[in-house]
Parts: C-alpha cells; structure tokens; sequence
C-alpha cells in the first residue's frame, strides 16, 4: 500500500526528521502538534493558549487530508502536568462533539520547544 505525505501551510512545519501526516488508505497518521502559531512559528503563551492552537493545528492538518476533527477516531495528548487535565478536557470540548475519539492523556517530563501539551492523532476518512 501508498503513502501519500500530508502538508498544510496552516500548520507549523515539521521541526525535525518527520511529515505532519501520512496517509495510507482511509487512514490518515498525524504527527504531534505543540502550540506554535503557523505564521511566527513561536509557541503560544500559557496552557489554554496552546491547547486552543494545538488543536487549530490538528484540524489544519485534517483539512489538508480532505477531512476534520470530526474524524479523528484515537487522540494521544501529552501534558508536562496532569494538573492541567479539567482546562485540557474543557478545551477540548470546544473542538469535539460525542461520539468523542478514544484518547490517551499522559503526563510528560518534557516536550518540544518547552511547550505544555502536544496532541498527535490517527484520523479515519469516510467520505
């Protein structure tokens, strides 16, 4: 099976040796996005600031998939503290409606860029 390499110039660039996504079929495999504004490439300040672009990115990566968050079927969301998981559930709320993905939310030592939560998602298309 193909791999197609997913891009969206409304998401940061990839700041290392990886794509914002990989397509294979139906399925779509996004790498993690911390809250680094697109346009500045500097991370947004505070937890809820990055939440909120964290998933502003997610879903500029999903569009450039020919989907949306709305499909995302598994989210891994990582958090330098777990103290943060009643303002990140919240958040998140504003970008999901049920039936929400399956979701794995784990406290990290560290993350890139110092930032404070980073989100990657595997996305189904079904249109």
């Amino acid at each position: 099976m193909s791999k197609t390499i997913i891009h969206s110039d409304n998401a940061p660039k990839a700041v290392g040796t990886y794509s914002q996504a990989v397509k294979v079929g139906d399925t779509v495999y996004l790498s993690g996005q911390i809250g680094l504004d697109p346009v500045s490439n500097v991370l947004v300040d505070g937890f809820e600031a990055q939440c909120h672009q964290v998933f502003k990115n997610l879903r500029a990566v999903c569009q450039a998939a020919g989907g949306d968050l709305s499909d995302i079927v598994k989210l891994g969301v990582f958090v330098v503290d777990l103290a943060n998981f009643a303002t990140l559930n919240e958040i998140m709320g504003e970008y999901f409606s049920a039936p929400f993905p399956a979701r794995a939310a784990i406290q990290a030592a560290a993350l890139p860029k110092g930032a404070l939560v980073e989100a990657d998602a595997v996305l189904v298309l079904t249109k």
